[in-house]
């Protein structure tokens, strides 16, 4: 067992700044591409589904500067310089919530969303799928994570259409993707 206490996301840490193409155009500290309308960066998004029909989403750490305390996706960051999407999505569920699993690339997507007149996300994010069996109930990060929860799909569906529920619009954005084009892939079993 890890200890979930380490912070693992740094404000200097130094994002890849990337054309709509997805080439690498130079690097730029985690706060400042997250200024004002955002510089468009390299990201990732993972769903973990289980062999029950769920996904595991996140709520956010109140911690976080952008849409903290919102429902999110089950995993969500950005690579590090040299570091693969592979190894980056590996990394990031072991920091997060101390899970594991084969994962998936589905799709890819460019989305800029600005949060009140903190920040924005400009990001080219790379969406992955997992599947589990069960449900394995994470080890979270609480610098990341204040909680997480199994949910059914037409649950999550309902979740987006709530004006009392909270989510991040490229959690919202992924899902109807998903929901529309990859069917298929949410309900394969581990």
């Amino acid at each position: 067992m890890r200890d979930n206490t380490t912070i693992v996301s740094f404000d200097d840490e130094p994002l890849m700044l990337v054309d709509p193409s997805d080439n690498v155009i130079g690097f730029e500290e985690k706060l400042n591409a997250h200024k004002g309308d955002g510089k468009l960066h390299r990201a990732f998004s993972i769903f973990l589904f289980n062999d029950l029909g769920e996904v595991l989403l996140q709520r956010r750490s109140e911690l976080k500067p952008l849409w903290p305390g919102y429902w999110s996706n089950t995993c969500c960051s950005h690579p590090r310089r040299g570091e693969t999407l592979e190894e980056a999505t590996r990394r990031r569920l072991r920091e997060e919530l101390d899970l594991s699993a084969k994962l998936t690339f589905l799709f890819k997507f460019e989305y800029q969303a600005q949060f009140e007149n903190v920040g924005s996300e400009h990001e080219l994010c790379s969406v992955f799928v997992g599947h589990v069996n069960g449900r394995p109930m994470p080890s979270y990060n609480p610098s990341e994570i204040q909680e997480c929860q199994w949910l059914d799909c037409e649950e999550v569906d309902s979740w987006l259409n709530s004006e009392l529920i909270g989510t991040t619009p490229w959690f919202a954005m992924e899902w109807q993707r998903l929901r529309e084009d990859f069917e298929s892939e949410l309900k394969l079993s581990a």
